[in-house]
């Protein structure tokens, strides 16, 4: 077995239970926050955050869910129970403790399903941000949720064109679409670039992973402090069906809404993200 020492060293990877290799980055020193993505992002997205808060004496730490980025891209796996574990054994082999986990849109389901699955044993603090837990999909419990009608759309534009899918989507991903919006073309740039380095079937199941994964049952077992974080004006998430309802589950939350921001907050409003998740680790 590699130990943390080696795998550290080595390449900056983990290798699973069931061989798949977990690309990570660690930078910093101190109490460690662990940042998982959304999709079909990859670890590269957070590098800002990890700049930042490695700078003010933070672990930071951020990894590529398995079927993005560097990490594998097996043909088996690729959902909530898997992304979970696989986030359990990146926080074991580094022997991580009093974490905090920071989760945005699917990552936000990663880090949901693994507080339900593992516990909060080595975990102090909890960030849902644009997070797509309880459950995004529309069904006769969740009345508010998205029609899968609306999923098998982006299936099938990501089968038929996937590079100009992925660069439609980046632009209301920031909120591009709406009037007086200011979004870089290199922000939009980087998000297609991002999307593009997501194996395909990492991808296409990513889809069903975090659109029909009911996570009301892990919500109900959060029992550390947690701050939610939504954009009103998320095209995405709506937060209405999402972070209003997460919420609600979860016991003494705290609910920040981004009046207007889009559902990607962490990038457009930076500074304000940046501010509220350093002063939710300090509180």
């Amino acid at each position: 077995m590699i130990t943390t020492t080696e795998t550290r060293a080595k390449s900056n990877t983990v290798i699973t239970s069931d061989g798949t290799s977990i690309y990570y980055k660690d930078w910093g020193r101190g109490q460690p926050v662990v940042f998982s993505h959304g999709w079909p992002l990859n670890s590269d997205i957070w590098d800002e955050q990890l700049f930042f808060f490695a700078s003010e004496g933070y672990r930071a730490i951020a990894y590529d869910r398995r079927g993005h980025g560097r990490s594998s891209q097996p043909w088996d796996g690729n959902d909530m129970d898997h992304y979970a574990d696989d986030l359990a054994e990146l926080i074991e082999m580094l022997d991580l403790k009093d974490v905090t986990l920071v989760g945005h849109s699917s990552g936000g389901g990663d880090v949901t399903r693994y507080i339900g699955r593992h516990g909060t044993a080595r975990i102090s603090k909890a960030v849902l941000v644009d997070a797509v837990p309880p459950l995004m999909l529309k069904t006769p419990h969740n009345p508010g949720g998205i029609p899968i009608q609306a999923f098998d759309a982006n299936r099938q534009s990501l089968t038929r064109d996937r590079s100009q899918f992925y660069k439609d989507t980046a632009i209301p991903f920031y909120g591009g679409n709406r009037e007086g919006a200011a979004v870089s073309q290199g922000i939009v740039e980087q998000w297609w670039r991002l999307s593009m380095q997501a194996g395909f079937a990492g991808a296409y199941d990513c889809i069903k992973a975090f659109s029909e994964t009911d996570f009301t049952e892990d919500l109900k077992k959060f029992d550390v402090p947690t701050l939610i974080i939504h954009g009103s004006d998320d095209q995405f998430v709506p937060i209405a069906s999402t972070g209003m309802l997460s919420a609600k589950l979860i016991k003494n939350a705290n609910l920040k809404i981004y009046e207007g921001a889009p559902h990607g907050l962490t990038v457009t409003h930076k500074d304000r993200f940046n501010a509220d998740l350093l002063a939710f680790l300090k509180s």
